[in-house]
């Protein structure tokens, strides 16, 4: 709305430019705000709706006149509606959609899938995930587009020459050993874990602050970004990371809000956190994923918080 009240003054500019430089996000949040914005805008220009209602004879009943205005009201927030649900949810697939071409391979909500590779090597998606293949004659190269998934890789010698590596969110994953996890959190960061051996972890350009590569040793993980470089995770628990491998979830001590974005990856419909001063509750359990409805009970009475089930989505406020 500000923005299209008019020129912005320098400290509201500023703001806004610190916003937007803040988290890759922002761009395209705004970016939709604005088409939203502008589709309203567009509706209300429509002859039907922006044109005023005749005046009504003076021997009509007032009641029906009361009605039909109640009518165009409704019709009015009905197409907004509509027309804003449209926006939003081509908004929340478009993402899905680019994956689902470019990926090779991919997982759906709750869906865990092994897949055997032509090297010998093995890939284990966790729900939500997707991976692209791009093995050529140098180098045995995956793309983690979504998600996270387990790496089993088949070792170099003489039968296969080529390095191994994994590349996402602007850095790669380069095997020494055997198994590593790598799980993508955004477009410019993604965390490793080494379950066998050791692997070489490196940015595909320098960053703003921390060291551009790192070697981990088995049982390290570390965080990479275009912002702080790889940064070590003495007290990442990779076994927790990884439960989904043993048919659950395992939250020691995480925040609501990153409890319920994890579940929303292994359970059909969303969850949607209503009331922001929530999202930093802290949350302990173990869930079974074949039983995660259940689990979504128990953790709102736990936290003694409402709980609304409507079509699709639940409500947790």
């Amino acid at each position: 709305m500000r923005l299209h009240a008019g020129d912005l003054d320098a400290v509201a500019q500023t703001q806004l430019d610190e916003w937007l430089a803040a988290d890759a996000r922002h761009s395209p949040a705004l970016q939709f705000a604005e088409q939203t914005w502008a589709a309203m805008g567009a509706l209300a220009l429509d002859p039907e709706i922006a044109q005023p209602a005749p005046r009504r004879q003076r021997v009509e009943a007032p009641r029906p006149s009361v009605v039909s205005r109640r009518r165009r009201t409704l019709h009015w927030v009905g197409r907004a509606a509509v027309l804003s649900l449209v926006l939003a949810v081509g908004w929340l697939s478009g993402p899905t959609v680019l994956i689902n071409m470019q990926a090779d391979y991919r997982t759906g909500a709750g869906e865990i899938r092994t897949v055997q590779l032509d090297d010998g090597s093995s890939v284990e998606l966790d729900a939500s995930s997707a991976i692209r293949i791009d093995y050529d004659t140098y180098e045995r190269r995956i793309s983690l587009l979504a998600g996270s998934a387990v790496f089993d890789v088949a070792p170099m010698g003489e039968a296969e020459v080529r390095p191994f590596v994994v590349q996402s969110a602007g850095g790669q994953t380069k095997a020494l050993g055997t198994q590593f996890v790598v799980g993508r959190q955004s477009s410019d960061q993604a965390w490793v874990g080494v379950l066998q051996h050791s692997v070489a972890v490196s940015l595909k350009k320098p960053p703003m602050h921390g060291p551009v590569r790192k070697i981990l040793q088995e049982g390290q993980s570390a965080r990479y970004s275009t912002l702080n470089g790889v940064e070590p995770l003495p007290d990442f628990d990779l076994s927790a990371a990884t439960s989904w491998r043993r048919g659950v979830l395992v939250f020691d001590r995480q925040p609501l809000a990153h409890v319920i974005e994890q579940l929303n990856r292994y359970r059909s419909g969303q969850i949607v956190l209503a009331n922001s001063a929530l999202a930093q509750r802290q949350v302990s359990g173990v869930f079974r994923l074949e039983m995660l409805d259940n689990a979504l009970q128990t953790l709102t009475q736990e936290l003694q918080v409402k709980h609304l089930e409507l079509a699709g989505v639940s409500l947790i406020y």
